[in-house]
């Protein structure tokens, strides 16, 4: 085979190489595996009970996807709850609101009005009843706003329930549970921070990976649509 055949037979491969995970994972910023990013806690309801459960929850930065998991057992379940660039900028912003809004003494207690009051995300929840069960997935919205429990207004993301995706054409398709979060100010700053770009990005910086360039202009589009 002449060389000229055989150098564009190895370009076209290993740009096929290079490209086929971009290919896969748009949203890619880094060529890596999932990196711990920290645990936070949170308060979940408690099952028959108006009083709450205080859990701890892994934080996990999926760079493929750049996306954050929130990984939690409720109820016996666990769960990972996807948020991707969007729905962490939009969750940011919605403290910063919250936070105004807490400051100025300007919080309602009727829930109805205040559990979306920040807004909605596209969401992704995964879950497994025990560990070696099938995995399951849904795309919820999730809403983001506040809500009194005695006289304590907590930060809090509602979780919807959604219809799950069937990829394996099993005959029992279920939908994804309800799920509340609680927030204190101080828990909800801790999420916001390991919900940071720049630090995610840090995260990679020790390890040897291939980043991917995020387009300027899509990233400033997106603050500007959550910054108002």
């Amino acid at each position: 085979m002449p060389v000229v055949i055989l150098l564009c037979f190895f370009s076209i491969f290993s740009y096929s190489c290079k490209s086929a995970p971009t290919a896969r994972f748009p949203n890619m910023v880094a060529d890596a595996d999932p990196i711990p990013a920290g645990d936070i806690e949170a308060h979940f309801d408690r099952m028959f009970s108006s009083a709450m459960n205080k859990t701890e929850v892994r934080v996990v930065f999926h760079p493929r996807q750049n996306a954050v998991s929130l990984e939690f057992r409720y109820e016996m379940v666990y769960y990972r709850q996807f948020w991707d660039l969007a729905g962490r900028l939009h969750f940011i912003t919605a403290l910063e609101r919250y936070k105004e809004d807490y400051s100025a003494r300007k919080l309602d207690s009727k829930y109805r009005k205040t559990r979306s009051i920040y807004g909605r995300v596209n969401g992704r929840v995964e879950w497994e009843t025990f560990k070696f069960t099938k995995t399951r997935e849904a795309n919820p919205v999730i809403e983001l706003g506040y809500r009194f429990r005695g006289e304590f207004p907590f930060f809090t993301t509602l979780m919807r329930s959604a219809k799950e995706i069937d990829t394996s054409g099993d005959s029992v398709v279920m939908d994804s549970r309800q799920i509340n979060m609680y927030f204190t100010r101080a828990q909800a700053d801790a999420l916001a921070k390991l919900f940071d770009q720049e630090y995610l990005i840090g995260l990679l910086k020790p390890v040897n990976v291939n980043f991917e360039e995020t387009p300027q202009d899509e990233e400033n589009e997106i603050y500007r649509e959550y910054g108002n």
